[in-house]
């Protein structure tokens, strides 16, 4: 295979196999009762919660306004709570409510075993290159799109 055709390779399964799992998760998700968008901001919030606002819209990789109407809806089913961040009046942090860090807990759990299934069999060393390049990958995406804005 020429270089051309194996890197539009590498790229087609590349985003294959995020499509996959994205359908995957979004479907334990959904048996959950929840989105996608929903419950990785409940995993964001499990690995480190009382996040501000501003910096979880960050990490999930959103708008502020999206980040608010997914706040709203799990605020109003009693899994988030927003509190006021001394000395910043328009700053808020978010912290999960009891019952949404069991959930949050399940699909971090259902994800960990789901890991170890996709990756059974595939050496380390291997693991260690594929994330290698991926890394890579990204950084130069990054690089790209902040050139282009």
């Amino acid at each position: 295979m020429n270089l051309t055709d194996l890197q539009a390779a590498f790229t087609a399964e590349l985003a294959a196999v995020n499509r996959k799992l994205r359908a995957l998760v979004d479907e334990r998700a959904r048996g959950m009762g929840l989105t996608l968008a929903r419950a990785r901001l409940l995993m964001e919030l499990a690995r480190e919660d009382g996040l501000i606002q501003s910096d979880l819209a960050g990490l999930l990789e959103i708008e502020q306004p999206t980040l608010v109407r997914l706040l709203d809806g799990l605020e109003r089913n009693g899994m988030v709570e927003r509190r006021a961040v001394a000395g910043d009046r328009r700053a808020r942090q978010v912290f999960l409510t009891p019952m949404a860090r069991a959930q949050a807990e399940d699909i971090l759990a259902f994800l960990a075993e789901l890991r170890a299934d996709i990756l059974q069999g595939i050496a380390p060393q291997d693991l260690e290159l594929a994330l290698s390049v991926l890394r890579r990958a990204s950084r130069k995406i990054a690089a790209a799109r902040s050139t282009a804005s």
